[in-house]
């Protein structure tokens, strides 16, 4: 079987400070103090894969540590113990704005991300008026990223991303931010990506659009694998023992 991913015994943790240190006048009263932390477990022995082609779903409740496993797959966060191998050129959009300057215009970080998605200028030239429409950001586009609302960046960021020609996705909840016709274009995306072959993984709270495209999905709680089946089983034991 052709696998564009594969994910073995993933664990990651995080220490959390016990103290937090906002301001200077916290961090002089506090200079001597030993400062203690909590161990969180963000992931624990998580094993997974992700055939050719297919659109596999990551549902859990907040803080199940969907989004930290989307960023050790991405090669952002290194993973304590456990292996990630990637088969296919890749292409994340995690949280808004990842990769973008917001001091730079929209047009600027078209280009900047392109390249960092391995696309010549001449490919983004060739592509820009798609990737500006895709995101209706036609009247914005040499405005300061600064200045788009979070809903606006994502559609951006989006837009690159499926322009990319990269033939596997990593999707964090990105119709979380975007208008009903934005929402509209991402799903005659998924469609057109699910016909062409595209692998897709994809993080979501929404459990009907998991339910309509999805092959398989993978239900994660407290960073433990729970299930992994059909999006109707797996839909069923998240109701059942996550709630």
């Amino acid at each position: 079987m052709d696998f564009v991913l594969e994910v073995e015994n993933l664990s990651k943790c995080f220490e959390i400070p016990h103290l937090r240190i906002n301001t200077l006048r916290s961090a002089f009263v506090n200079i001597f103090r030993k400062r203690t932390f909590e161990r969180f477990k963000a992931l624990n022995d998580v094993s997974f894969d992700v055939r050719k082609g297919e659109f596999f779903s990551i549902i859990g409740k907040n803080g199940s540590g969907k989004s930290t496993l989307l960023k050790i797959i991405a090669g952002i966060y290194t993973p304590d113990k456990g292996s990630v191998r990637v088969h296919s050129s890749l292409s994340p959009m995690l949280e808004l704005g990842i990769g973008f300057n917001p001091e730079l215009s929209g047009r600027d970080n078209i280009f900047m991300n392109g390249m960092i998605l391995g696309l010549s200028k001449k490919q983004i030239y060739a592509k820009f008026n798609e990737i500006v429409a895709f995101a209706g950001l036609e009247r914005f586009i040499d405005q300061k990223l600064k200045n788009y609302s979070s809903g606006m960046t994502a559609r951006l960021a989006f837009s690159v991303m499926i322009h990319s020609g990269k033939e596997f996705l990593l999707v964090d909840e990105v119709l979380a931010v975007g208008d009903l016709e934005f929402q509209a274009k991402c799903m005659d995306y998924f469609e057109k990506a699910i016909k062409e072959g595209k692998t897709i993984v994809f993080v979501s709270h929404g459990l009907e659009i998991v339910k309509k495209y999805s092959s398989r999905v993978m239900l994660l709680h407290k960073g433990e694998v729970l299930d992994i089946g059909t999006p109707d089983k797996v839909i069923d034991t998240y109701f059942k023992k996550c709630n």
